[in-house]
């Protein structure tokens, strides 16, 4: 139990005294990355996947 304790004590310690947390700007900086990566990421497959069903339509038409 005594390891428990003293493994919960650390963690804490190390959580509240060691850790940098960002601040509120940069959270939102890193969220606004994040969102924009995503979209473009979004869009990207969405261009393939498009480009793919066309390519695939095209190949089916001129086998059948």
């Amino acid at each position: 139990m005594k390891k428990i304790k003293a493994y919960i004590l650390e963690s804490y310690n190390e959580l509240a005294h060691k850790v940098s947390w960002p601040s509120w700007n940069q959270l939102q900086s890193s969220a606004i990355v994040v969102m924009v990566a995503s979209v473009i990421f979004a869009a990207v497959i969405f261009v393939m996947d498009v480009s793919f069903r066309n390519i695939m339509t095209t190949i089916y038409n001129m086998l059948y």
